[in-house]
């Protein structure tokens, strides 16, 4: 599933001083996109360049970069019309609250940060609705077609488990020129000329990242084409093939796909380690609010039985007597070994501060209010575990890939798109 934290740069809501008279840059379908619209993004994704210290390439493959990707957007943003989907207010503003919160700050001392920074709060709004809007529209098209087998996974580890370097991890650099579907030999020709002219560029010296921005059709493209750290096993099995026989910085031959053409490029080689978690023997007594019991009236019962608890009384004999959790309660309220992740957060947080035997003060969570035990604590090689599912992540993220970019494709070649930005 897409998550989108953003960086403040990302989004496009910057006022230009001095903006020329605004003029059409592009028609998609029935709606346009406006030269200031075209420059307020180039800023942004110029200024992200500059302070990731990425070489910038011409401006005019800029602008067509970032004004492809303006046009996607905008195909994305007609669907979610068309289907009724729409962010409300309140769906709007918890989004932002937990973007706030991500940035360690108040919503109040979030927008003063973007004010102070020469943004305008209302256009920011607007277009994080526009994001969150994509977002479920692809949630829609693209994530709930996705399903992850058992099988799958299996056959993940198997496969990873024959090659050599399957305990290592690969950061991937991707160029793609895209083909059509239904491609006539001449639209494929020009693009196995295209691949083979910016293969000639690489290797004579051309930066990959600053190619990328300019020449990619791959979503990455803006980002200089990188793909993160993969592992061999995880890759479609077109690029898991090349990979293995490449070392660092190397540059592959042209892949085709039925997506088109690809160039992968090794930024760096890591080793694999063991995983190992800490693990918290834990057990606890939950007690709900309810029609007849307020929080506070809970609260302070809870208050009482860990008072109790402390003069010597039995955990566990209290659990059983009071606790309304039907799964650890007639068991004394034990929760067996916890891995990191699988509480909520506030009581993870707060079994976490807690001392071998010590009980906490009443904590509340979603669920209600709970006295916590610490019973023991010991690592855990969780490796195998990890291993399955980083595997499952992996296959879902490949197909979740790969299905986007057929659909983006699709959706741009079903579509009425016209360039103006030659026009005077």
């Amino acid at each position: 599933m897409y998550r989108f934290l953003f960086i403040l740069l990302v989004l496009p809501v910057i006022t230009l001083a001095n903006t020329p008279l605004n003029r059409i840059v592009a028609t998609v379908n029935d709606d346009v996109i406006m030269q200031s619209e075209l420059d307020n993004r180039v800023v942004v994704v110029t200024s992200q360049l500059e302070q990731q210290q990425t070489r910038l390439p011409p401006e005019a493959a800029l602008k067509k970069q970032v004004l492809d990707r303006l046009i996607i957007e905008n195909l994305q943003l007609q669907m979610a019309e068309r289907s009724g989907i729409r962010i409300d207010d309140d769906t709007l503003n918890k989004n932002l609250l937990n973007l706030a919160e991500q940035n360690h700050m108040t919503l109040d001392q979030f927008r003063q940060f973007l004010e102070k920074d020469g943004y305008d709060y209302v256009a920011f709004r607007e277009q994080f609705r526009n994001q969150l809007t994509m977002n479920r529209v692809r949630q829609q098209m693209v994530d709930s077609r996705v399903e992850v087998t058992e099988q799958e996974v299996d056959h993940l580890l198997e496969t990873a488990a024959s090659f050599k370097d399957q305990n290592k991890e690969y950061h991937l650099a991707h160029i793609l020129v895209s083909v059509p579907e239904a491609a006539s030999p001449e639209q494929v020709q020009a693009a196995q000329q295209r691949i083979d002219d910016i293969l000639k560029r690489l290797k004579g010296g051309a930066d990959f990242s600053q190619v990328a921005i300019a020449e990619s059709d791959g979503q990455q493209a803006l980002s200089g084409g990188d793909l993160g750290w993969r592992k061999t096993g995880q890759l479609p099995s077109f690029f898991s093939d090349v990979v293995g026989q490449l070392q660092k910085g190397q540059v592959s031959d042209p892949i085709r796909t039925p997506s088109g053409f690809h160039l992968i490029k090794i930024v760096d080689i890591r080793g694999d380690e063991r995983h190992v978690i800490e693990q918290t023997k834990a057990r606890h007594i939950l007690l709900r609010p309810d029609t007849l019991n307020s929080e506070a009236a809970v609260k302070t019962r809870l208050q009482q039985l860990r008072d109790r608890i402390e003069q010597g009384e039995d955990f566990a004999t209290l659990a059983r007597a009071n606790s309304q959790d039907p799964g650890s309660g007639s068991k004394g309220g034990d929760l067996g070994w916890v891995t990191p992740g699988q509480m909520v957060p506030e009581f993870e947080k707060a079994m976490d501060a807690l001392k071998i035997g010590e009980v906490s003060e009443p904590v509340k969570t979603r669920f209600g209010w709970h006295l916590i035990q610490v019973l023991d604590r010991r690592e855990q090689d969780n490796t195998d575990e990890y291993r399955r599912t980083r595997a499952r992540e992996s296959i879902r993220q490949r197909k979740t890939d790969e299905e986007l970019e057929i659909w983006l494709r699709r959706l741009r070649d079903e579509s009425y798109v016209e360039y103006h930005l030659d026009d005077e």
